[in-house]
């Protein structure tokens, strides 16, 4: 028997779905202020990790035309309207579909002749990032999955055909709903550019 639970951001709950096995839930937000200069206090460097690296990835996170374990076939051109819509540096790189776990950034997601091919890049800013890292390069976390709201779906026998989504987030996870979703490790890049300091409004 297969147990399926299906990623459902909160405000789409009743409208998503998924592509992975494992279910993710919560929300996070950031807040950015301008500041006065001459009621700043001294900037507090952030945090640096020995032998901090960025790992770039690659792989398809969805192939045209192929059956899923829950039945489901992708549609060549199904991600077009989407993609122009929300870029891929929009589009979330998650663990497991867990919302409250963001480990990297996606640089460009191109459909072409055999589906949705990604890049992105795997950062050591937050523990789930280091620990995303350590599972991939270790060759023991290699599946993609994503996020999306089916659009437009038609029928076909007990299959369903996906001919327009929208993407929300792509996940690294342990089992894909699609076995052939997979990643690979480019290559380990120390960052040239950072965040080196973060500044606050004194009291």
């Amino acid at each position: 028997m297969r147990a399926e639970q299906y990623f459902t951001p909160p405000a789409q709950r009743g409208e998503g779905t998924r592509r992975s096995l494992v279910r993710g839930a919560g929300s996070a937000s950031t807040l950015a202020t301008g500041l006065d200069p001459s009621t700043a206090v001294p900037t507090v460097p952030l945090p640096r990790f020995a032998g901090e690296v960025e790992v770039s990835i690659e792989g398809y996170a969805s192939l045209w035309w192929c059956r899923d374990l829950n039945d489901d076939v992708v549609a060549k051109g199904a991600f077009d309207a989407s993609l122009i819509k929300t870029p891929a540096a929009r589009v979330r790189m998650l663990m497991q579909h867990d919302v409250k776990e963001v480990v990297g950034v996606w640089d460009s997601l191109t459909p072409d002749a055999s589906g949705l091919f990604v890049r992105g890049r795997i950062l050591v800013a937050t523990p789930a990032g280091r620990m995303a890292q350590a599972l991939v390069k270790a060759g023991a976390l290699d599946g993609l999955s994503i996020g999306f709201r089916a659009v437009k779906a038609r029928a076909d026998g007990r299959l369903r055909i996906l001919t327009e989504v929208e993407l929300w987030e792509v996940s690294l996870v342990t089992f894909p709903m699609l076995p052939g979703a997979r990643l690979r490790v480019v290559k380990e890049v120390v960052p040239t550019t950072r965040m080196s300091a973060m500044t606050t409004r004194a009291l």
